[in-house]
């Protein structure tokens, strides 16, 4: 499965290491969906580029654009292709059998109530001892869907390539369609 995340890249960062890819920045989480940072680290991705990169700019909509939104702490913005290898198992909350057995109502899964979706990617996490991670839509658009990678799945990731996201490119214009930038 091709995966894409958009993220503060340190271009000579490996990609396992902070900076890369597929570090798993436990210190910096805490506030995000499905963050535990005491009990794992996680990597946020979408199966669609456009997915994650309005993830990542979805803080500043409203708001006129400007190219500082493109870094994080003095880094740019870059755009990442990441396998997940077809071995690995993801708890599927877009389907609705998975939903009954885990007994999580989509309005749960959709909240942007942070201690109750955190609260029930902890209940999967440790119930789930085989799965890696949880696949979920966005409540930016449902039909986009993503997926949250705990980091005991991060052996079963591999980056194809990554790129500083460009301020001039199409990918980047619509995320600020979507997201409604003046």
């Amino acid at each position: 499965m091709l995966l894409f995340r958009c993220f503060a890249w340190e271009r000579n960062a490996a990609s396992r290491a902070e900076g890369g890819a597929l570090f798993f920045a436990r210190a910096l989480q805490g506030d995000g969906r499905h963050d535990a940072p005491d009990i794992y680290g996680c990597l946020y991705m979408a199966e669609r580029p456009l997915a994650a990169v309005v993830e990542q700019l979805a803080r500043f909509r409203g708001t006129p654009f400007s190219a500082a939104m493109l870094h994080r702490r003095g880094l740019p913005l870059a755009l990442a292709t990441i396998s997940l290898t077809d071995t690995a198992k993801l708890v599927d909350l877009d389907d609705p059998s998975v939903l009954v057995r885990e007994r999580l109502r989509p309005s749960a899964v959709a909240t942007r109530e942070r201690s109750r979706t955190q609260a029930y990617a902890r209940d999967l996490y440790r119930r789930h001892r085989r799965v890696a991670g949880i696949r979920w839509w966005s409540t930016f658009e449902s039909s986009w869907l993503n997926v949250t990678v705990y980091d005991r799945g991060a052996e079963l990731l591999q980056t194809m390539e990554t790129r500083v996201l460009g301020a001039d490119e199409a990918l980047l214009a619509d995320a600020k369609e979507r997201l409604g930038f003046l």
